[in-house]
């Protein structure tokens, strides 16, 4: 857990420290294990006559003969060009490729030869068969996830650009007066490896990736992705699962959204202090204030308990939380100790897992027999932190963890020639 988060979790036993938490904490953010950085190869892992892919990215001279000198160079070390694409720029022309190459090929090799044909700012890593995707096909499947459900815009601006940091900023901060998100202009701002598009409900996303400055293509790519989420509204997969409780009740689960903030309310409404305490843990009184965050499918994604009748007794939250996913539950007293929170928790771990989550992580307090219990009840190995009465679950997932941006090689073509 980050920092700043883990700080004011552990002093949210305050008023002031409760609010700061909400203004300070930097937006949530997609899990990064869907599109990290890929190893480089460990000698003697492959046999003669195997080959590796890799993805490549270098800037050459826009001028007549420069794409063909690279290509030529890289057929000298006998690697094959499976893929192309061209990002115009105004000083020459950033070229991405997926390569494939001898086994035996090493990463420096490669980007030697390529800086002796002329290539600068070449970045490299290792490639997987996702990569053999054309650009296309892949584009039009990240625009088919978002039509379908709001909650995939920030999971699919991840795909389309990689491993890079998303945070969304609400237009007006959720505890009041505070960190705003600025002004954007409509069109959006690209700084080098930073850019701020204006968010489809107002206020802003921001997106970084300190390892590979973006190109303005890949900047109209996210703009446009942005603006089919505007044009298309609100919107949420309406399917629901019904359940049967062991003394016999009907239950249904299905995704929430800010549209039932009304319904969440009612549900505060009938929870105990000591309840909303073991959620919110601050003042119960402000726990209504934060649910338009919550339910907010910018910041995760939500699953409502109903009853037959429509009313709200449980909710799970599946928050995005820098690189890291935080769970929380609430179930409303008089349905506790029914199930209802080890199915929620299930369920949302199902969804972290799908998302690519390495792991995800609980905040309670050490009294809360119940939280603790659901997550052993999952059946993960589990690690503890407590502070103060404050108790930090976290259940690693068993997806493997890409690693970092300090295990690719990005080299400077100016040094080396």
């Amino acid at each position: 857990m980050s920092d700043v988060t883990r700080v004011a979790y552990l002093s949210s036993r305050c008023v002031a420290a409760f609010h700061s938490w909400w203004t300070r904490r930097h937006g949530h953010a997609p899990p990064t294990g869907d599109t990290g950085a890929r190893p480089l190869p460990t000698e003697g892992q492959a046999g003669p006559g195997e080959s590796t892919l890799w993805r490549m990215r270098t800037t050459v001279k826009d001028e007549p003969g420069s794409l063909a000198v690279l290509c030529a160079a890289l057929a000298g070390h006998r690697v094959d060009i499976l893929s192309l694409q061209t990002h115009p720029l105004a000083d020459g022309t950033v070229d991405e490729f997926l390569l494939r190459a001898p086994a035996e090929a090493a990463a420096d090799e490669i980007t030697r030869a390529v800086a002796l044909a002329g290539g600068r700012d070449t970045w490299i890593e290792r490639g997987d068969a996702h990569d053999l995707v054309d650009a296309p096909t892949r584009v039009l499947g990240l625009a088919t996830r978002t039509a379908l459900d709001a909650a995939e815009l920030p999971l699919a601006l991840r795909q389309l650009l990689g491993r890079c940091t998303i945070r969304s900023l609400p237009a007006t901060p959720v505890a009041g007066p505070g960190r705003g998100p600025g002004t954007v202009p409509v069109e959006g701002v690209l700084e080098d490896t930073v850019m701020r598009l204006r968010a489809p409900e107002g206020g802003v996303i921001t997106v970084e990736r300190p390892h590979l400055p973006f190109t303005p293509t890949e900047f109209a790519r996210a703009r446009a992705l942005v603006e089919l989420d505007a044009r298309l509204g609100p919107r949420m997969p309406r399917g629901q699962d019904v359940l049967t409780l062991p003394e016999g009740n009907d239950i249904t689960v299905s995704r929430a959204d800010t549209g039932d903030q009304a319904a969440a309310k009612a549900m505060h409404e009938r929870c105990s202090a000591r309840t909303l305490g073991m959620r919110y843990h601050g003042p119960i009184g402000d726990a209504d204030r934060y649910l338009n965050h919550l339910l907010s499918p910018r910041f995760g994604r939500t699953l409502a308990v109903r009853t037959a009748s429509g009313r709200i007794v449980g909710l799970g939250h599946l928050l995005w939380d820098g690189d890291e996913t935080e769970v929380a539950l609430l179930v409303e007293d008089a349905w506790q100790r029914r199930g209802i929170g080890r199915e929620l928790l299930e369920r949302l771990v199902g969804m972290a897992v799908e998302a690519g989550c390495v792991s995800v992580y609980a905040v309670t307090q050490s009294s809360n027999t119940g939280m603790v219990a659901a997550m052993r009840g999952l059946g993960l190995p589990l690690d503890y932190q407590v502070e103060e009465g404050t108790l930090v679950i976290t259940a690693r997932l068993g997806v493997e963890e890409r690693l970092s941006g300090a295990e690719e090689l990005h080299v400077d073509t100016a040094t080396r020639t």
